[in-house]
């Protein structure tokens, strides 16, 4: 009967070794794997190096696998294994954002999915100014969002979409305002455009329309003057100038005559000298010909050349010529004999100069 017992006590004992042995080895796994799991979730996992972009880019429509390929080309990643397990257990994978995303040295796993996860991107600046043409504005944009310059000129050649603002092809250009914005990497060709209407909504103020109607203008007509203006002189002091001369002919049913309008007519502005051929180009922007402001403006009109008109100088002066030392700045006449004297001399300083195109 003892011998029994001692049997039994000896059997509870080697069960309970290999227990704690079975414990012991439960628990060196699970502290292995704990480490493991723990470092994936909360270890620095990103590197930015001093040549590095901080930015990680992730295009609409991305997968996963797309979001994996760019920060693997870009080398942020320590440990790719970690970083895709810590995505899956927190879902990123269903839940990709594009956008433009800020990364920094040392952020662990957890920390690089949450700003994804989230969207938490970081906007881009956006500016534009000196803009003729919707192909620049289309090449200049394109460079900073995710809408490519084909998108953008599709977009900028929408009439449906412009007609919401009750805006025609002529006058869409009208729309811009120049200045630096702050937009989100992936808005599309048309939010930009959208975009740039609520800013042209804000920037005509119900200051700036009473004072567009002390000219007898619309905000449109304002810009339409207001790129000739741009056109017409590069000296900031002398727009306002400039400005009240072309109200004075409008108010007059003088034609404008704007040589700006010609080089547009005829499609060519680095001309230095308008020659009879050009005034006979028959084109609705052809101010020599046609009375009144053209249809649309030759340019997207800078805020200074807006705000020119709007607080345009006033005086008699309808004529006006450029100078004949070549600063830049004109001179300005009350009569056509006085105009013709300094249009004179300006023709001379161009003929010894050999300027003849």
């Amino acid at each position: 009967m003892a011998l029994k017992q001692r049997y039994k006590r000896k059997q509870s004992g080697g069960l309970l070794v290999r227990l704690m042995i079975a414990l012991l080895l439960l628990i060196t796994i699970g502290g292995f794997f704990g480490r493991k799991y723990y470092r994936w979730v909360f270890a620095s996992n990103i590197i930015i190096s001093e040549t590095a972009d901080p930015f990680l880019y992730v295009p609409t429509h991305s997968s996963f696998n797309d979001v994996l390929a760019s920060l693997k080309k870009g080398n942020y990643l320590k440990d790719e294994k970690g970083f895709i397990w810590v995505a899956n257990i927190k879902h990123y994978p269903a839940n990709i954002k594009p956008g433009r995303y800020r990364l920094k040295h040392g952020l662990n796993n957890n920390e690089l999915v949450n700003i994804l996860r989230s969207g938490r991107q970081t906007a881009v600046k956006v500016t534009f100014n000196n803009i003729r043409t919707r192909e620049q504005l289309a090449g200049i944009i394109s460079q900073r969002i995710e809408a490519d310059s084909m998108a953008l000129l599709s977009a900028l050649n929408n009439d449906q979409l412009f007609k919401t603002f009750h805006l025609d092809q002529e006058t869409a250009l009208t729309l811009f305002i120049p200045n630096t914005y702050e937009f989100w990497w992936n808005t599309s060709a048309e939010s930009f455009i959208k975009r740039m209407h609520t800013e042209h909504t804000r920037f005509w103020n119900a200051e700036r329309l009473k004072q567009a109607e002390t000219c007898n203008l619309s905000p449109v007509e304002v810009s339409i003057l207001a790129a000739i203006v741009d056109e017409e002189t590069i000296k900031a002091d002398e727009k306002p100038q400039v400005a009240g001369l072309y109200l004075n002919r409008l108010d007059k049913g003088i034609r404008l005559q704007a040589d700006p309008t010609i080089k547009y007519a005829i499609g060519d502005f680095t001309v230095k000298r308008i020659l009879n051929k050009d005034l006979e180009t028959d084109s609705p922007y052809n101010t020599y010909m046609y009375a009144g402001l053209p249809p649309g403006p030759i340019r997207i009109p800078s805020v200074s050349g807006i705000e020119a008109v709007l607080k345009h100088t006033e005086h008699k002066y309808l004529y006006m010529c450029a100078k004949d030392d070549f600063s830049g700045y004109h001179n300005f006449a009350k009569t056509l004999s006085q105009h013709n004297r300094n249009a004179a001399k300006y023709r001379k300083a161009l003929r010894e100069r050999k300027i003849f195109r």
